[in-house]
């Protein structure tokens, strides 16, 4: 197999830290050259674009890349098995979905997935230094945040079309003054706390 023609996945999650909603991943496969193609359309760490920035990538993407999958850990699994073990979970689900099969995977984090019957690598900021991890970030950031702005129709008061389900003032005082949606982590120390009171 020529380098060109090797198969590169890179995965990673979203919504590690947030209260609220699941934690989302996204894999993303690829060859070298489909690579660079990212890399000129200006593929990079989601944290690093704007938000009009990733919603003009993030359909892109899946144009230029052999495959692209998306897996989530519910609250529900979050609160059972915890939040590093969801997120491997969903991650490595996402990468076995992927079609064709990867040659390797590269992980964001120091984490490598459980089971995972593929040569991996962990590269902690992944995200900035693999450009497959980098369009994964993309497509699982704008698919969790599309997810929050339309479930906040169903949640009105608590602003998670703003805030994501992260840890914000805005969200504290809504949980204060409606409580616990059934989408709240509640093995996570505020929602833990709200449900001692």
């Amino acid at each position: 197999m020529s380098s060109q023609s090797h198969r590169i996945a890179g995965v990673d999650e979203v919504g590690r830290g947030a209260w609220w909603g699941p934690v989302v991943a996204a894999a993303v496969l690829i060859t070298p050259a489909q690579g660079e193609q990212l890399r000129v359309l200006g593929v990079r760490d989601s944290k690093q674009l704007s938000p009009q920035g990733r919603s003009h990538l993030a359909p892109l993407i899946p144009t230029l890349a052999l495959d692209v999958q998306i897996a989530y850990a519910t609250p529900r699994t979050i609160d059972r098995c915890n939040i590093r073990q969801a997120s491997l979970g969903a991650m490595a689900r996402a990468i076995d979905r992927l079609h064709p099969r990867p040659d390797h995977c590269f992980v964001d984090g120091r984490d490598l997935l459980p089971d995972l019957e593929i040569p991996q690598t962990a590269l902690i900021k992944g995200d900035q230094q693999e450009v497959a991890i980098a369009a994964a970030s993309i497509i699982a950031k704008v698919w969790r945040d599309t997810l929050c702005m339309r479930l906040d129709r169903h949640y009105p008061g608590y602003g998670f079309a703003a805030h994501k389900g992260y840890g914000t003032a805005q969200h504290r005082e809504a949980l204060a003054r409606f409580g616990l949606t059934p989408l709240h982590r509640r093995s996570f120390r505020p929602c833990r706390e709200m449900r001692q009171e």
